[in-house]
């Protein structure tokens, strides 16, 4: 008999056959509710968790997902240098990395004091537009530092500008007499190298989520997005979600955006390709330029890597290899959910609301690429649409038709692993909530009523929620 790494206790359960692994397992039939990500699930719950390759992927293509996860892992170096195929870093970057700010390929963390960098958060930039905008772009960049601030820089350039972020605090009274503390965070851009920001500049604080799932809420049908979509709030109940509109570099027309805090990219091969040029500075055949503004000539005259199939600098077969990497990280399964605690919990969720954006399940479209992805039955805990979530979250920003109030309803499946796998806790865009219950208190907007309802509970009402949150 063939266990999965992790399922406790098996032997005193009823058993049935199904696909846990790479390989088939005997696993507990109450179990398979467990498998937030359908057949694709992995049995882990240490630092590793969010590291592992879809359970249900083949074995042949293994290969496939080491390669993509040693390009995802591994620094790139500037151009020109020995190691071809890893080279045309910046000139001006954010980090040399892709796991440097996805940590463990989990959430990345909030600088600890002034002194400390940012690696793994970033500020978007811009300006409001004075007219319709081209349909490939998502909003009006700051003139002289572009669409998103890099904060490191090759040897001979200036880094954009140093990040500094501090935190004013407020309190919220709970029901039954509960005090927290919540952080706002304040930005400041120190040291600018190229001249002073337009008077009307938004910065929006974006940090890295966790990256596992990726392939099973893009093999969502676009369909299931529109049926869940309420723009108008025509039934009434306070939820009005909206699928962004977005522009597709390999089908060049307006599609569906679900990746990004404002669903602002459409595919995973384009998120990634945006990540490679906005953060690392690094062409694709999808972002053929560097992000070096008129005024930043010296960004402009560097040199550039090239790629074996010419141009720019991470290839389509490389890029191609860490987008498969990141489809199939697979999501871990769930601890306890027929613990009583957790079960009480998963009722109030839906209860006061929270499942009406974080939308408990769906099933993969049957046609998507990835064979083994498709039919699954999954439980991401999203609806992939936009929200507005009030001012106190508001970042001004817009991001195609996203709003500056509006932000995509981020799944929660894996969030109970947070703090095993990335070794903190920082949740929201901004990352200012340190734990689950501020994520919770931040709410507004279209969340108001469930916050309210959250603030209302017992305590141990509050404690059973967050407990089944820590479950997933």
């Amino acid at each position: 008999m063939i266990f999965s790494r992790g399922w406790p206790d098996l032997s005193r359960k009823c058993l049935c056959l199904v696909r846990a692994t790479a390989i088939s397992g005997l696993i507990c039939a109450a179990a398979v509710a467990d498998r937030s990500g359908g057949d694709a699930t992995v049995i882990a719950s240490d630092r590793n968790a969010f590291s592992l390759p879809s359970a249900n992927m083949p074995m042949r293509q293994r290969l496939d997902f080491s390669v993509g996860n040693s390009f995802f892992r591994n620094p790139w170096v500037a151009a020109p240098a020995s190691t071809a195929a890893r080279d045309g870093l910046g000139p001006l970057f954010n980090t040399n990395a892709c796991q440097n700010c996805h940590i463990k390929d989990g959430r990345g963390h909030t600088p600890q004091s002034l002194q400390d960098n940012a690696v793994s958060l970033l500020v978007r930039l811009s300006i409001p537009a004075t007219g319709p905008l081209p349909p490939h772009q998502a909003n009006m960049p700051e003139p002289r530092y572009g669409g998103q601030l890099q904060d490191f820089a090759l040897p001979g350039l200036a880094p954009e500008a140093r990040i500094q972020i501090h935190y004013t605090t407020e309190t919220r009274t709970l029901r039954g007499g509960e005090t927290v503390e919540l952080r706002r965070p304040v930005l400041t851009l120190a040291d600018l190298a190229y001249g002073e920001m337009h008077a009307d500049t938004r910065t929006s604080i974006r940090l890295a989520p966790p990256v596992i799932g990726l392939g099973l809420l893009e093999a969502i049908d676009a369909a299931r997005l529109r049926q869940l979509a309420d723009p108008q709030d025509s039934d009434g109940d306070g939820i009005s979600g909206k699928v962004n509109q977005v522009w597709d570099r390999t089908l060049n027309k307006i599609v569906p955006g679900r990746f990004g805090w404002k669903a602002g990219q459409p595919s995973v091969a384009q998120q990634s390709a945006a990540a490679f040029n906005g953060d690392m500075g690094i062409t694709s055949h999808l972002f053929p330029d560097q992000p070096c503004t008129a005024v930043q000539q010296a960004c402009r005259q560097a040199p550039g890597g090239e790629s074996a199939d010419g141009g720019a600098e991470v290839s389509r077969h490389i890029l191609d290899q860490v987008v498969f990497y990141t489809q199939n990280l697979a999501v871990p399964a769930r601890r306890k959910p027929n613990d009583a605690v957790v079960k009480r919990g998963e009722g109030l969720f839906v209860q006061i609301g929270c499942a009406d954006c974080h939308t408990p399940s769906h099933t993969t479209r049957s046609d998507y690429p990835l064979a083994w992805l498709a039919n699954q039955s999954i439980s991401p805990y999203t609806d992939l649409l936009l929200h507005d979530m009030g001012e106190d979250l508001a970042d001004h920003t817009v991001e195609f038709e996203a709003s500056g109030r509006e932000w995509r309803t981020p799944p929660l499946w894996g969030i109970g692993l947070t703090k095993v796998v990335s070794g903190h806790e920082n949740y929201l865009h901004d990352g200012r909530a340190r734990t689950l219950q501020e994520a919770i208190l931040w709410h507004g907007g279209e969340g108001l009523s469930s916050r309210n309802k959250y603030s209302a509970l017992t305590r141990d009402e509050r404690q059973a929620l967050l407990r089944f949150l820590r479950d997933l």
